[in-house]
């Protein structure tokens, strides 16, 4: 009881300093113990004499002198919670001794700059991230190059590939110098090693480096969501929910594409959502039958057509991936009802089979078969067991940090959240009837794995026909939202 005690009263400490701090800023964001309960989860699985070494994103050029948005390698912010440029984290397996500390985990990140800050904002620094991010020992970017960490006494020297997309900022200190100089530690020395043939000497350093190894741990790591993660995920998930029950009640025929993403974007925007996931998917008629879909630059959406809206906010770094097909002024033809149906039947039946223990590609193989059989009785397909492009991609991925999260896609397991995301998409010049031609549907919810079975996260928004067609009925709060015409 009195270390409970001690745990509110540290939490509430933390609480009140941030708070004092900045009032204004949200307190949700993942803790700086789950930050580090994760490191310990990847140590545990690292063998013995290994180090795992990851570097933060690169800052990426938008165009001249200015950058798009910075967004974290995710790995990186799952293990440390640090959301600046410029920076690498070293785990280590067993404690290290160097120069008379001992640690287990170092991280190196950018150093306090007055001039910079004035300009991009304050950075955490050393003291920061000992004191925020809960690193006993952390250095300046620059000390890297000194640090006498010894990488080839190691017998795993675990980082993931580079990319060729790191620019030199001409900073001695910058994500360019870290990849370099961590190039220079692990390549093989030939000084006084005459004994040793150089093939040799190579042949040894090689083995030691790896590059697979943390793509599949981190994999089966973040395939599991935490309850901390799940907080974030079902928030993402709810907003995103609402922004289509939103365009649902806005929706007319005259709307055109880039309004209808404003209209989702309003919404996430609304409830705190940051950023979106990915690029907003929002194709109306055939453009819906483009997979990804994203110049969403279409100006009259039209009496007769579907909308195909897959979005997902981004709530805190977790994100969403939710797609509802609506028809733009409120009811679904003949045909289109059809083949929204069939969707969703296969939809329907490929969430059942969302139990743990169940292999992860079932659910297609469940929804393929019922999409083949009905676009068979349609008359689309000549059979089915016919070849065709009209369901051409899997029915499910994993969210999380990214939208398609890394996992082994193994067997569900309990606190996965996976998408169910069965479509059909009838391109004009299609080989069959022209009534058919220009419906592209896909209907995608955010599934969580429960020992009681699957559970939809984005179920508020509208799913089968009727439904959506009833909430379309209903009068939007954006109606009254008139701007005056431009020029």
């Amino acid at each position: 009881m009195i270390l409970k005690k001690i745990a509110f009263i540290s939490i509430f400490i933390v609480f009140f300093t941030n708070y004092a701090q900045n009032p204004f800023l949200p307190v949700d964001y993942l803790t700086k113990d789950f930050h580090k309960d994760r490191r310990e989860a990847l140590r545990a699985k690292m063998p013995a004499n290994s180090v795992a070494v990851f570097f933060a994103n690169p800052i990426r050029n938008r165009a001249n002198d200015v950058d798009y948005v910075y967004h974290q390698n995710p790995n990186f912010y799952y293990l440390t919670g640090y959301k600046e440029p410029h920076a690498m984290v070293l785990i280590f397996k067993e404690n290290q001794e160097v120069e008379g500390r001992l640690f287990n985990e170092v991280l190196f990140v950018q150093a306090r700059d007055e001039s910079a800050e004035m300009w991009t904002g304050k950075r955490l620094g050393v003291i920061g991230a000992q004191d925020q991010l809960g690193f006993r020992v952390a250095f300046k970017g620059g000390d890297f190059k000194n640090n006498k960490i010894d990488f080839l006494k190691f017998n795993n020297i675990f980082f993931e590939e580079f990319k060729n997309d790191v620019r030199d900022t001409k900073s001695n200190a910058d994500l360019y110098d870290l990849i370099e100089v961590f190039k220079e530690k692990i390549s093989f020395n030939l000084m006084n090693l005459e004994d040793i043939s150089e093939d040799k000497i190579r042949e040894q350093t090689l083995k030691k480096l790896d590059t697979e190894f943390l793509k599949g741990t981190m994999a089966s790591l973040r395939e599991i969501k935490t309850k901390e993660e799940l907080v974030l995920l079902k928030k993402a998930v709810e907003i995103s929910a609402i922004g289509q029950i939103e365009i649902m009640k806005a929706m007319h025929p005259d709307m055109s594409e880039t309004e209808a993403q404003g209209i989702h974007e309003f919404v996430y925007k609304k409830y705190g959502a940051e950023y979106e996931g990915y690029p907003s998917i929002v194709g109306s008629g055939n453009n819906g039958c483009i997979l990804h879909y994203t110049d969403n630059n279409k100006t009259l959406i039209g009496e007769n057509s579907l909308i195909l809206m897959d979005l997902g906010a981004e709530y805190h770094g977790y994100t969403a991936d939710v797609t509802r097909t609506i028809p733009a002024n409120g009811k679904f033809s003949k045909e289109q009802k059809l083949i929204y149906d069939l969707v969703y039947e296969a939809q329907e039946a490929g969430i059942a089979a969302y139990k743990i223990g169940t292999k992860m590609s079932k659910p297609h193989a469940i929804a393929k078969k019922i999409i083949n059989k009905g676009l068979a009785e349609l008359g689309i397909i000549s059979s089915e067991k016919a070849y065709h492009t009209y369901f051409p991609h899997g029915s499910m991925h994993h969210i999380g940090l990214d939208v398609h999260d890394p996992g082994t896609y193994k067997k569900f397991e309990e606190n996965m959240v996976v998408t169910m995301e069965p479509g059909i998409y009838i391109s004009i010049g299609s080989d069959c009837d022209e009534k058919w031609w220009g419906i592209g549907i896909r209907i995608e919810d955010d599934i969580l794995i429960t020992k009681n079975g699957p559970v939809n996260l984005s179920k508020r928004a509208p799913r089968t026909s009727e439904e959506v067609e009833a909430l379309m009925e209903l009068p939007s709060v954006l109606e009254k939202f008139v701007l005056p015409k431009l020029e």
